[in-house]
């Protein structure tokens, strides 16, 4: 055995002549039983013909039989678990002789865990101030405000135009939409839709042209230049609903509006306790991976850069990205991500092995809580769902997932937290308030 450098090892193995000729004689029987040749009855051919006109195949199947029964026996013998497929060099095999072969392989790496409790992060509790509730409530109001139609007037800035849209020129296929409302100088509405229809009064028409920029979200249009013929059939305005206690009842079960504030604030605060600890925890992995310094497989890291592609692509598909034209190199793929992979497997190992010191492990209860809410997710009933995931063998990773969240939280609750700046808000936090059907 030679350790070869990080994970990777290699073996030089002899299978002795008198196995290998017990296998050939097995192979050329097999195939003897099997073919047809002419002059003669099938498995009647005779054995050196069969030797003879069917060498090549003979000699595969006994490589075949031979290499991964002896290249495991010599690594249960030196005590090693390979992660990879062994690359198998300097094969000899000659009648008569013993097979010898090198086979190069990847282990899984050892290490000693060093100080892992008590680690520094920057972390302070979130604080949701009247301001922050103001805001989600005005976004709340927003979602239920009603446009109202005015009386006919000559369109301005700030008003809602409802329009209907033709296209002229510009495109192959007619751009055609009945009733499309439109706020003049809204930063979602173009600006030249805002300045040709400023002015414009209900039952009038106007026509203009827009260039639209080459990355359009709609491919129709990207790109081109369109005239188009609009005509207004409506002035709107938008009235936002009375904030009373009616206002927190049409929201869900809430009989007051100080509930309804109460609940938004408690829905701010876990939202934001969630992405301050998310990142507190990517910190202690960061820690974590900066103190160990040890190998990591290849194997694992390839296989780590196809989990990581695997979920951006699904992020895509999520946001309407069609997947399947993207053409993907996996050579510039694996250089580009290989060093995160090699630091999110690096995580993995650790929280592994201290998941294992810490004797942490997943209740039943919890993975049936899992199971469940997969279960609502793809609207099936759970059995249904539980036998699906025990058959494609997801169960187990169910329970590893949930080890590894058990043992981050363990790691933030022992960590010393300094007070650091808080996460940025992010661009979901305006939905309604999770709490407003308890």
């Amino acid at each position: 055995m030679a350790l070869i450098e990080g994970c990777k090892h290699s073996l030089e193995i002899t299978i002795p002549a008198a196995e290998v000729e017990k296998e050939t004689e097995r192979a050329v029987a097999g195939i003897q039983a099997k073919v047809r040749l002419p002059g003669f009855r099938p498995g009647k051919a005779p054995l050196s013909l069969v030797k003879t006109r069917f060498a090549g195949d003979i000699r595969q199947e006994v490589i075949e039989k031979l290499v991964p029964r002896f290249f495991n026996e010599a690594a249960e013998k030196e005590n090693l678990h390979p992660v990879s497929r062994p690359e198998i060099t300097d094969l000899h095999m000659h009648a008569g002789e013993p097979l010898k072969f090198k086979a190069e392989f990847e282990v899984a790496p050892e290490f000693d865990l060093g100080d892992y409790l008590g680690l520094t992060i920057n972390y302070s509790e979130p604080e949701v101030t009247d301001a922050d509730v103001e805001q989600r409530i005005e976004q709340l109001r927003d979602q239920k405000a009603e446009f109202v139609n005015e009386e006919p007037r000559p369109l301005a800035g700030g008003d809602y135009a409802v329009i209907a849209l033709e296209s002229l020129e510009g495109v192959a296929e007619k751009v055609s939409q009945d009733e499309l409302v439109v706020k003049l100088g809204d930063e979602a509405t173009m600006p030249v839709f805002t300045e040709n229809l400023r002015g414009a009064s209900p039952d009038e028409q106007r026509e203009f042209e827009v260039v639209y920029p080459e990355d359009y979200e709609r491919k129709q249009l990207a790109g081109r230049t369109v005239k188009f013929r609009a005509t207004v059939k409506a002035v709107r305005r938008k009235e936002l609903p009375e904030l009373n206690d009616e206002f927190a009842k049409d929201l869900g079960d809430f009989q007051t509006l100080e509930e309804l504030k109460e609940t938004i604030r408690k829905t701010i605060f876990r939202e934001r306790e969630h992405r301050a600890q998310e990142d507190a925890k990517h910190q202690l992995l960061d820690k974590l991976v900066d103190a160990h310094d040890f190998p990591v497989p290849d194997a694992y890291i390839d296989r780590q850069v196809q989990i990581n592609v695997e979920n951006q692509l699904r992020t895509l598909s999520a946001q309407g990205v069609d997947t399947k034209d993207l053409k993907l190199d996996w050579h510039k793929l694996r250089e580009a991500q290989k060093d995160r992979a090699a630091r999110d497997v690096k995580a993995s190992l650790l929280l592994d092995k201290i998941g294992e010191r810490e004797a942490i492990a997943p209740t039943q209860e919890e993975v049936d809580r899992e199971v469940q809410r997969i279960a609502r997710q793809q609207r099936e009933a759970v059995a249904v769902t539980r036998a699906k995931l025990q058959k494609e063998g997801v169960l187990g990773k169910i329970a590893a997932n949930i080890r590894t969240e058990k043992t981050l939280n363990l790691l933030f609750e022992k960590a010393r937290k300094e007070a650091g700046p808080e996460p940025e808000e992010s661009a979901g936090e305006g939905s309604e308030p999770e709490a407003q059907s308890e």
